[in-house]
């Protein structure tokens, strides 16, 4: 795999329903399908991958779903959301893997999904790990969405796609409330916590980079905060208390990631990834690199 899964290959080398060319339409069209976990054949997936696709899944078992620099422990009932952006791989531990899982292009949300509310959920803060266990009661609410999502799939009606998007906006808006409710057992205040939603949104539109002309516009957490137009003591100060971590902590993190990213999936020379990335040389972007991973690009590349 070459980094990046797209839906023709999901489709012709993981379920193994044919050739690439068999779905190359995919490419040019809307597209949404949903599955049944414990009712189909697929390929192995076992190192870890982007997508042109997002992917939503509701697992019932056990396994460690795993990012560029974590890995998460699930176990029950959980809903997970797959940014294509971000990194990813499953790794199942049990043996018995059931729940649904629903995938779904850019094309979709253009078309279906109203793309200002879809910027706001669980898929654009890829910053923290968008994981969430659930009680049976929970579970119990999503699988049932989950299976009027699917018999709309298999059934024949002619505005089928129009109630699919609304089926998922109610699962979005669903666990929403979980964020809210997280956020309110651990007493944050809204306003940090919208203002939090509205700087992750703005460092991840900048992502991913295709292009060794791309330069990223906003780098310093003063960049942020002259677009929020706030003052920069404000922002550091409601991202520190809604994440426990410094903006520039956030910002480096996904600097980082990307340049990782860059030097495992592209043959951009890690200069030209160091001006893509904004350093004005490339010995500051290896000192930086250095700093997040221990490694200099160069090493990282050779290892990866």
């Amino acid at each position: 795999m070459n980094g990046l899964l797209t839906l023709q290959e999901f489709y012709a080398s993981i379920l193994n329903k044919g050739t690439l060319e068999q779905f190359s339409h995919l490419s040019k069209m809307s597209h949404f399908n949903v599955f049944k976990r414990g009712q189909i054949q697929c390929a192995r997936i076992t190192e870890l991958h982007r997508t042109d696709f997002h992917k939503i899944s509701l697992i019932v078992g056990d396994g460690i779903v795993h990012f560029e620099d974590s890995k998460i422990p699930v176990s029950g009932k959980t809903l997970i959301f797959y940014h294509g952006n971000v990194p990813h791989v499953w790794e199942p531990v049990s043996e018995d893997q059931q729940g649904y899982f629903c995938l779904f292009n850019s094309q979709f949300i253009d078309t279906y999904l109203l793309d200002t509310y879809f910027r706001d959920t669980s898929f654009m803060n890829t910053t923290t790990a968008p994981v969430y266990p659930l009680t049976d009661e929970q579970a119990a609410l999503f699988e049932f969405i989950f299976e009027q999502i699917h018999d709309e799939v298999e059934g024949n009606y002619i505005k089928k796609y129009e109630v699919i998007a609304h089926y998922l906006h109610i699962l979005l808006h669903q666990t929403n409330k979980l964020c809210f409710q997280n956020v309110h057992e651990d007493k944050k205040p809204a306003a940090s916590v919208l203002l939090t939603t509205q700087f992750m949104e703005m460092l991840e539109r900048q992502f991913p980079i295709d292009s060794s002309d791309q330069s990223l516009a906003l780098k310093k957490p003063s960049d942020f905060a002259e677009k929020l137009d706030i003052h920069v003591n404000h922002l550091n100060r409601s991202i520190k208390e809604v994440t426990g971590r410094s903006t520039t902590e956030i910002i480096s993190s996904r600097l980082a990631n990307e340049a990782k990213a860059l030097l495992r999936h592209t043959d951009n020379s890690v200069a030209e990834i160091a001006y893509t990335l904004g350093f004005e040389h490339p010995s500051n972007f290896n000192s930086f690199f250095k700093k997040q991973t221990q490694l200099t690009p160069k090493s990282f590349r050779d290892i990866n």
